[in-house]
């Protein structure tokens, strides 16, 4: 019996429900028909049209996305949107968002934490986006900088150095720097996040917390090759891989 589009998106609702996703997010099957069958699958972190005719070159029939295709009110689809290029394909368009940002079971912030080397990965008790990681042991910022640049292969990591005995780590990757208030509750040593905004940075240092910034792109890319493997094992009928031509387009840094 064939995989089909539900099969896939049932799965992904297992360990990331849909309906935990926030309110004002766009997840499920966006684009597409849920009864299609599915022989290859293509995930990304985002679905842009190139990452669409790749799809197409490789006759996927379904794209699976953290970032939704559809964000917001869409007035036209035209030729060249994201939208048009997969109705003309045929490709469905499944998308797992915040609801993929907030499974304790796999998803965005227990893969970065699994790769930046950190330990005992759970949803904290205050900050619906937070996570609480440790370290090995007591670790400096500057050894912890190195390790998260080895393992998430970057050219660089931003990051500060309050405090220099880190143990107990806040994580919430992309746009997560407004947890870093929920980290200091938590009395966190230290907070890695995608991007943070000036007036929480500061929060931070007053509090003497060391914090790490990776870029929204590689704080979330992190989940996609897990995620490939995931839906391989469950799912041996159906080829799925990762996008070889999505990237956020940041080159090295001089």
């Amino acid at each position: 019996m064939m995989t089909t589009v539900n099969d896939i998106y049932e799965y992904i609702d297992s360990f990331a429900p849909f309906n935990t996703a926030e309110q004002w997010d766009n997840v499920g099957v966006l684009v597409g028909n849920k009864e299609h069958s599915v022989k290859r699958a293509v995930v990304s972190l985002d679905i842009t049209s190139d990452v669409l005719a790749e799809a197409h070159d490789v006759d996927a029939q379904l794209v699976i996305s953290h970032h939704p295709i559809i964000f917001g009110g869409i007035k036209t689809v035209m030729s060249g949107s994201p939208v048009y290029d997969a109705v003309s394909y045929g490709i469905s368009c499944l998308c797992a968002h915040t609801n993929l940002d907030k499974s304790s079971v796999f998803g965005v912030n227990t893969a970065l934490a699994q790769a930046a080397g950190l330990l005992n990965c759970r949803p904290s008790a205050d900050g619906e986006f937070l996570f609480i990681a440790n370290t090995k042991d007591m670790t400096a910022p500057d050894d912890l900088a190195a390790q998260i640049k080895k393992n998430l292969n970057m050219n660089a990591v931003a990051f500060t150095e309050y405090n220099m005995e880190i143990n107990t780590v806040g994580i919430c990757s992309g746009g997560g720097g407004d947890e870093i208030f929920s980290a200091i509750n938590h009395g966190c040593d230290a907070f890695i996040t995608g991007e943070i905004k000036h007036h929480e940075l500061l929060a931070a240092n007053a509090a003497g917390l060391s914090v790490f910034i990776l870029g929204h792109y590689k704080s979330e890319d992190v989940v996609i090759e897990p995620l490939v493997r995931r839906l391989g094992e469950k799912f041996p009928d159906v080829e799925f891989m990762k996008s070889k031509v999505f990237s956020d387009g940041v080159g090295m840094m001089f």
